[in-house]
């Protein structure tokens, strides 16, 4: 099994561990480049950007197929356990280890885990206490919104 995930660096980790809450939405590439933008003017105008870490998807299909209730009981038993290793974690939510690898490697890469290393080992560690997920039904962005059932 590959690993493409590149590591964090150490500040970033301990910036991460700063955290409490991991926010996700649905925003339009739009809305997220003016976000962005704003974010940008206001750390150059010296400010603090004071806004809790955001991972936006840009449709609620997007969302709903990475964040899916296995994934979520994984990051969740991740976070309550603490486990040593992605065998150890597969152990505890009782999954295969490739599966748990491959899904925690793209949980890195989101940005909602990060590793740390021990030799040949990969700790999971989850940094938020809280995830809020927040589903704006913009009647003017409907490349966002829900599909009708």
């Amino acid at each position: 099994m590959t690993d493409t995930t590149p590591p964090l660096h150490p500040m970033e980790r301990e910036q991460l561990r700063t955290e409490s809450t991991l926010v996700v939405t649905v925003k339009s590439s739009a809305e997220f480049h003016d976000d962005v933008t704003n974010d940008i003017e206001v750390l150059e105008q010296g400010e603090k950007v004071d806004s809790p870490p955001e991972l936006s998807f840009t449709c609620y299909d997007d969302l709903m197929k990475t964040l899916t209730p296995r994934v979520l009981d994984l990051i969740e038993a991740t976070r309550q356990k603490e486990p040593a290793s992605i065998n150890e974690t597969a152990r505890i939510v009782d999954r295969d280890v490739k599966n748990v690898h491959e899904e925690l490697n793209r949980l890195a890469q989101l940005g909602i885990i990060f590793f740390e290393e021990d030799g040949q080992r990969k700790r999971p560690v989850v940094w938020f206490d809280e995830l809020v997920i927040n589903l704006p039904f913009d009647p003017e962005a409907s490349d966002t919104a829900p599909a009708a059932p």
